[in-house]
């Protein structure tokens, strides 16, 4: 029989790669959903075909539960969560509850599930359970690059959240003897980004500068550094955590930094434009407690898993401003995730 794997968070930019990368691996793909309503269950059924899909929400453990007995998951993915930084000072409980919060739930309905207790620890067959860390989780960093012994120090809500999540991970992992892990990811972009993240926002700016559709593009903090690299590639990586015989977490990036700065001088000169002519900078983006500099070293990921980043950061920002250019000349709305093959 396939194996199944369950996944949080299918109709995001990660869910949707890792579905085709498991639907490509031979499994039988279930994306938990909050409802049928949710606009994006459309475009999911449409982009992932053979994809099932079960309700569920991170705010409610019965439903969690309910999801876990009716799939009978071998893996369990958890990538939902409320992902845009600056949305988490806005927002900060919901933040704490659905990306902290929501990691215990899962965890908690596994374990139901599993019939694990403290006397009953996991035995042969368990459920895996993967947890999407984050860099975010390092904030004001203390050593560069980072590797997964290196102290959290988050400078948002968001990181904070996720630093609760990733050490609940371990908790579950030491305390029952599941096999969960985190993958402490690094920036990872593609076409089906968010608007909102500023990968995209400079994507789509550019395109719109390119098309005559704007004649400037704002920003905030054009120094800030980051390891940025392909979703599709983390997706992978994801997956190869799981297959391996040992549950260990892992740091995954590129291992090399961007500015703000060079990402945009790349997307212009992508599109043949010179980005000082159209960018300006404007202190009202800038995040209440920035994050300057977060740099990957994946060599745990490269030399245990076989892992390694195939897409460059130049081809990356090349394609996302390509996929976008094509997207609004086609009169795609970027906020529909129309961008989404």
């Amino acid at each position: 029989m396939a194996r199944r794997a369950l996944i949080t968070g299918i109709t995001g930019q990660d869910g949707s790669y890792l579905a085709e990368h498991l639907l490509h691996e031979g499994y039988e793909v279930w994306g938990l959903v909050r409802g049928q309503a949710n606009p994006r269950v459309s475009r999911v059924r449409q982009l992932l075909q053979d994809v099932k899909l079960v309700r569920g929400d991170l705010l409610d453990q019965g439903s969690l539960i309910s999801a876990v007995e009716k799939v009978r998951p071998d893996e369990v993915y958890n990538l939902g969560a409320i992902s845009f930084v600056p949305m988490s000072w806005e927002q900060a409980e919901l933040t704490a509850e659905v990306t902290g919060m929501g990691v215990l739930r899962v965890l908690e309905a596994i374990r139901v599930c599993s019939g694990i207790t403290a006397a009953r620890g996991a035995g042969s067959g368990q459920i895996r359970f993967y947890q999407a860390s984050s860099s975010e989780m390092f904030g004001q960093v203390r050593e560069t690059p980072q590797n997964e012994r290196t102290p959290f120090h988050p400078r948002s809500p968001y990181g904070v959240a996720k630093a609760y999540g990733h050490f609940l991970t371990q908790n579950y992992r030491e305390s029952y003897g599941m096999y969960a892990v985190s993958g402490i990811l690094f920036n990872h972009e593609s076409p089906r980004r968010g608007a909102e993240f500023v990968t995209r926002k400079v994507s789509l700016g550019v395109a719109r500068i390119k098309l005559g559709l704007a004649g400037e593009l704002r920003l905030g903090n054009m120094e800030a550094r980051r390891d940025w690299g392909f979703a599709g590639d983390y997706a992978r990586a994801m997956h190869m955590m799981l297959q391996a015989a040992e549950p260990e977490d892992y740091v995954i990036g590129t291992g090399r930094t961007h500015s703000v700065r060079e990402l945009v001088e790349a997307a212009f000169g992508a599109a043949g434009l010179d980005w000082e002519q159209y960018v300006v900078c404007d202190q009202a983006l800038h995040r209440p407690a920035e994050v300057d500099l977060l740099c990957a070293d994946p060599k745990k990921a490269r030399t245990q898993l076989g892992w390694e980043p195939t897409v460059s950061f130049e081809e990356l920002v090349a394609m996302m401003v390509e996929a976008d250019v094509a997207l609004l000349a086609g009169g795609g709305d970027p906020h529909q995730d129309s961008s989404w093959p």
